[in-house]
C-alpha cells in the first residue's frame, strides 16, 4: 500500500495529530463566544469570516484523511465477465467486511486489463487468457499467476441454427460450419480473453474470418450478447455471462462441452519491483482472500436459477507457478 505519513510516527505523535483539529475547533468556539464583547460590527464580521474559513479548512481534510485510513483502496482490473455475471458484487462486499479494503473495479477486456497492469495503473488483475498471462509474468510485470476458478465457453445462436452447428462433433467443426454458411457472427473484437479464445479457434480450424459475415463489436460480453440477439447472430460467450443474460435473449446454446472451451481465471499482483507505489499489501490481501476456503465456497455457491456459474480452482491450483501462497510474498 502506498505510504501514509501516519506510518512513520510514534503512537503519541499520531494521537496529538489526531486531537489537534478538535483542540483547534475548541479554540475557535471560545473565540466565537468572545465576539459579543467587540464593539465594532465590521471587525466582528471579519473575524467571523476568518474563523469559519479555519473551521472548514481543518474539518474537510481531516474527514478525507480518516476515510483514506479506514478504507484503503485496491485497484482491480478484471474482465467484463466477472462483473457482468454478478460475481464481483457477490464477493467484494464480503472481502470489504473482512479486510477493510475497498476494491475499485475496472471491468475491461483481459488485453486491456493486462495493459493497465503493464503501465502500473492498477494493483492486481483478475483475467482469463493463460498465454497472455504467462507473457505478462515472464516480462516482469506481474509476480505469480494464482488459479481462482474456471467455467467454459459456449457458442450461442439463433434457435433455427442456420449453420447447423448443433450437430457438430467438436468446436473445430463448429467454426468450419459457421464459415461455410457465412452465418452472421458477432465477435468481441476487443482483445479480451474471449476474443483471444475466438481467434485461437478460427486459427485451429484454418479459417480466416471474412468481415462480410463476421462483425467486430469492440464491446464487453453483455453488450455483444445484446447485439447478437438483436441481429439473430451467433457468438462465443463465457457461460457465466450467458447465464446472467439469457433471460434477455432469444438465442440459445447450440454447442458446448469441448475441452478446448475450458476457461480458467487467474489473479496476478502487479510487480512492486517495477512499480514501487502500487498497493502491494492490498493486492496480496485480495489474492489470499479470494483463494481462501471462505471465498472459494462463495464462488462455488454463486448460482443463477440454481445453475453454478463458476467452479473454484484455488485448492487444485492448476497453475504450477502459483503453488506458493500469497503469504510468502509479504
Amino acid at each position: 500500500m502506498k505510504g501514509n505519513i501516519n506510518n512513520g510516527l510514534k503512537k503519541t505523535d499520531r494521537l496529538i495529530i489526531k486531537m489537534a483539529p478538535d483542540l483547534l475547533c475548541l479554540y475557535i468556539y471560545i473565540a466565537f463566544q468572545h465576539l459579543q464583547f467587540m464593539h465594532s460590527t465590521l471587525h466582528r464580521k471579519q473575524i467571523q469570516t476568518l474563523l469559519f474559513s479555519l473551521l472548514i479548512m481543518i474539518t474537510l481534510p481531516a474527514a478525507a484523511e480518516d476515510n483514506s485510513i479506514t478504507e484503503p483502496l485496491i485497484r482491480l482490473a478484471t474482465t467484463t465477465s466477472t462483473e457482468n455475471s454478478g460475481l464481483l458484487n457477490h464477493l467484494l462486499p464480503v472481502f470489504h467486511s473482512a479486510s477493510g479494503y475497498k476494491v475499485h473495479v475496472i471491468a475491461v477486456g483481459t488485453g486491456k486489463a493486462l495493459r493497465m497492469g503493464k503501465d502500473g495503473d492498477v494493483d492486481v488483475v483478475l483475467v482469463h487468457a493463460p498465454e497472455a498471462e504467462a507473457s505478462f509474468v515472464d516480462a516482469g510485470y506481474g509476480d505469480h499467476r494464482h488459479a481462482v476458478m474456471y467455467n467454459d465457453f459456449v457458442v450461442v445462436g439463433p434457435v433455427n441454427d442456420p449453420a447447423k452447428i448443433g450437430s457438430a462433433a467438436n468446436i473445430t467443426a463448429v467454426m468450419k460450419r459457421l464459415a461455410a454458411a457465412q452465418s452472421l457472427f458477432i465477435s468481441r473484437g476487443d482483445d479480451s480473453g474471449t476474443h483471444k479464445k475466438e481467434n485461437q479457434l478460427w486459427k485451429t480450424a484454418g479459417i480466416k474470418a471474412d468481415n462480410s459475415w463476421l462483425r467486430e463489436a469492440g464491446q464487453g460480453m453483455g453488450k455483444v450478447l445484446q447485439i447478437a440477439t438483436e441481429l439473430d447472430a451467433y457468438t462465443l460467450t463465457d457461460r457465466g455471462t450467458w447465464l446472467a443474460y439469457r433471460d434477455k435473449s432469444t438465442l440459445k446454446i447450440l454447442f458446448e462441452g469441448d475441452e478446448a472451451l475450458h476457461n480458467p481465471y487467474s489473479i496476478i499482483a502487479v510487480s512492486a519491483r517495477r512499480y514501487p507505489d502500487i498497493n502491494r499489501t492490498g493486492a496480496l490481501a485480495l489474492i489470499k482472500w479470494i483463494r481462501s476456503k471462505e471465498a472459494q465456497q462463495l464462488i462455488g455457491d454463486y448460482r443463477i436459477d440454481e445453475t453454478p456459474l463458476f467452479t473454484p480452482s484455488a485448492n487444485s491450483d492448476q497453475i504450477a507457478a502459483s503453488q506458493e501462497s500469497a503469504d510468502n510474498y509479504r
